[in-house]
């Protein structure tokens, strides 16, 4: 009996879960949704880049030079080059969005960045605060602790006291209490 009730629930539960709509044909690739921010941010660096910039010159040059001259009686793109056109406006149209994503996750970064420093200042901030408070509080401590310059002052005070009774009246003895000490 035990074991029906296992296998009822079990059933149970997996009709009161949604199965996925999605049908999966084959080994899928699991990618994160970050994936495509990374290629975008790739893809804007290279762009940036003088070695994108040469390659560009290259294909251009050898482009225009090759259906020019018509190497092999070849000239799939004559003068007006209007498949050269076609292919800088579609690589144009891809590329803009793209670099667009990569500003706008930089940005996403620059704003985390930010915010952590706030949060550093604020603490450092917290932290001077507080260590003024305590180095104030030390001073105050002090001001009512008998310095080592205040305990010299008043010993050579004394001193001087002393030497100036036993200069007045050199003959006087030292008195003695009932225990036998000179004091």
């Amino acid at each position: 009996m035990a074991g029906d009730k296992d296998t009822t629930s079990s059933r149970r539960d997996r009709l009161d879960t949604p199965k996925d709509p999605r049908r999966h044909f084959g080994l899928r690739r699991q990618s994160s949704p970050d994936t495509f921010g990374v290629f975008a941010e790739r893809f804007a660096r290279f762009m940036g880049t003088a070695r994108f910039l040469l390659y560009m010159t290259v294909f251009v040059i050898v482009w225009i030079a090759l259906n020019l001259i018509g190497l092999f009686g070849l000239k799939w793109d004559p003068y007006p080059f209007i498949l050269l056109n076609l292919f800088f406006s579609t690589q144009a149209s891809y590329a803009a969005p793209l670099i667009l994503l990569a500003q706008n996750r930089q940005e996403d970064r620059d704003r985390v960045i930010a915010e952590q420093d706030r949060q550093m200042n604020f603490r450092a901030h917290a932290d001077m605060e507080f260590l003024a408070r305590e180095v104030a509080s030390l001073r105050a401590a002090l001001g009512d602790v008998a310095t080592r310059d205040f305990v010299r002052s008043e010993l050579r005070s004394l001193v001087t006291e002393l030497q100036e009774e036993v200069t007045d009246d050199p003959d006087q003895q030292p008195t003695q209490d009932h225990s036998g000490d000179p004091t």
